[in-house]
């Protein structure tokens, strides 16, 4: 009974290690990207390669993504910032390889090379943020406050030059 136990355990483990990518188990196929931007509280829009908006929010935010879109296909995302008073801004997230995907020489065989980590998209991997800088405020456009004071707090010569309006 014991050793039927034995060859059932070696069996699973082979056969997952035969059928399965070493990308699709060690890394993942899906990636947390923080997206942040200068100055803070930009609204921000996601696209995919095909133009498809994937994801709307304001920075700081974190945004979960996959890193495929088929087979032996990286995913590409543009993601546009706006913010008022300041011009628009945007930057491309690009996929790149995962060192694991390369695991499968050792360990995953050609079934994981050529066939499961590509379909499922855990060859490619995303970075872990992307930031828009807006730069300054535009010209006119920068945000415009309002401070009250009393009469007291202002200086003889500004008190002299104000106008009374009845």
């Amino acid at each position: 009974m014991e050793a039927l136990r034995k060859l059932f355990t070696v069996t699973v483990l082979t056969t997952t290690l035969v059928t399965s990518g070493c990308a699709s188990i060690v890394g993942n196929s899906k990636y947390p990207v923080n997206v942040s931007s200068t100055p803070s509280g930009a609204n921000f829009t996601i696209t995919n390669k095909a133009g498809v908006v994937v994801h709307n929010g304001s920075t700081p935010n974190t945004v979960t993504l996959p890193s495929g879109r088929g087979y032996f296909k990286g995913e590409a995302y543009t993601i546009t910032f706006k913010k008022d008073g300041y011009a628009d801004a945007s930057t491309t997230l690009e996929t790149s390889m995962s060192g694991w995907y390369w695991g499968n020489i050792l360990i995953g065989g050609l079934i994981g090379l050529l066939v499961v980590d590509p379909l499922t998209g855990a060859m490619y991997k995303l970075p872990e943020g992307a930031a828009g800088n807006l730069g300054n405020p535009l010209p006119g456009e920068a945000p415009k406050e309002l401070t009250l004071l009393e009469i007291d707090q202002l200086s003889p010569r500004d008190q002299a030059a104000l106008i009374r309006i009845n």
